[in-house]
């Protein structure tokens, strides 16, 4: 290939829309991904770093480094790190976002990662208790994101929790395993010497951190607390035959700290029908937190529309003969539109759901 032959316009205009779409990421987003690189830049300079990541011995008093919680997550020290906790923020960014807003998002950023810092400290002090090896205090170095991209597959579990990734021999693979698969790769990964001990703590610390926080504290649009939906209970991370077992332990410390007031459960109100015209008719379902209906109900619709005009295509095809070609038929009868009107208590608005039918198959939709 000639070295002087210019390059072709649409392998430009691609990379020029890839360069455009990493800055129409939202400025809270493009902030974090800028301190995580010039922090892998301080992380050359050992007395800065040190002045950054969080160290158990000194996290105490009397020498009491309390700022340390607050900038060691932006501190990483092999590249490799940083590749996958800009990816983290960027799917953050993408996903989440759009639902929560940038407040949440930044709120959710910094509460995890408190969280981590309290957490994962407290299992190393825990650990040196045990132990008395010094080292554990004063060579044990807490930084990195990875109690944040615990976060994330989190909330990519309470969004779209059966979503399927892959078919395996073992069963389906969806977003719900995705914490508790990373986790046991990450132990796997510390067992050979590729990874650091803290990366396995920090995101174990991560997956409870962010939990409790989605569970029990984040405020939505509605004025309600947390998501105490089933599919979003501490056991549904754990594999079916577990859940029995795994239930045994958490039960007995949610009761508990459900007497000492700690977490207040405010249950949902129960169904309840009246005789009003079916566009006002809002129906709430006990213990189904209606934030979470309106998100499952938003992706439903879209499924369904999907299957519906695949369907009309199919059933249109069979119809013809198989000697008249298939290529060239364009179907030009119009289509019929149907309205659903649908209330929600989350969004507070009214939504509308357009579902499209071919003329031709009014009549087999068509309610008595």
């Amino acid at each position: 290939m000639d070295s002087n032959q210019p390059i072709p316009m649409r392998s430009r205009s691609s990379v020029g829309g890839k360069v455009r779409g990493f800055f129409q990421f939202e400025t809270s987003v493009k902030v974090i991904c800028l301190i995580i690189i010039f922090g892998y830049f301080l992380s050359y300079f050992e007395t800065v770093a040190d002045a950054l990541i969080v160290t158990p011995g000194y996290f105490m008093p009397p020498l009491v480094q309390i700022w340390t919680a607050f900038t060691f997550c932006f501190v990483e020290k092999h590249l490799w790190e940083v590749l996958v906790d800009i990816a983290t923020v960027a799917l953050c960014g993408k996903l989440i976002e759009p639902l929560w807003g940038s407040l949440e998002m930044m709120t959710y950023f910094a509460v995890t990662n408190f969280g981590v810092v309290i957490l994962t400290t407290t299992y190393y002090l825990f650990l040196y208790a045990c132990t008395k090896n010094p080292l554990i205090l004063f060579e044990v170095h807490i930084y990195g994101l990875a109690g944040y991209i615990a976060a994330v597959c989190v909330a990519v579990h309470q969004i779209m929790p059966d979503h399927l990734i892959a078919r395996t021999p073992i069963g389906n693979f969806t977003n719900r395993n995705i914490p508790l698969t990373l986790f046991l790769v990450a132990v796997f990964l510390w067992l050979l010497g590729l990874l650091e001990g803290r990366y396995p703590t920090m995101f174990l610390a991560g997956i409870i951190t962010s939990w409790i926080y989605l569970r029990f504290i984040q405020r939505h649009r509605n004025g309600s607390r947390g998501d105490y939906s089933e599919n979003f209970a501490f056991v549904r991370f754990f594999p079916i035959v577990l859940q029995p077992f795994v239930s045994i332990l958490v039960n007995p410390i949610y009761y508990t700290c459900r007497r000492l007031g700690i977490i207040k459960h405010t249950p949902v109100p129960p169904a309840t029908s009246n005789t009003l015209p079916l566009s006002s008719v809002s129906i709430s379902m006990g213990g189904v937190d209606p934030y979470d209906m309106e998100r499952r109900r938003q992706i439903a619709l879209k499924a369904l529309n999907e299957r519906l005009s695949k369907a009309t295509d199919s059933s249109r095809s069979k119809a013809l003969p198989k000697s008249f070609p298939q290529s060239t038929i364009k179907s030009s009868a119009p289509a019929i539109s149907i309205n659903i009107p649908t209330t929600s208590s989350a969004a507070s608005t009214s939504h509308e759901s357009l579902i499209k039918f071919p003329e031709g198959e009014q009549n087999k939709n068509q309610l008595p």
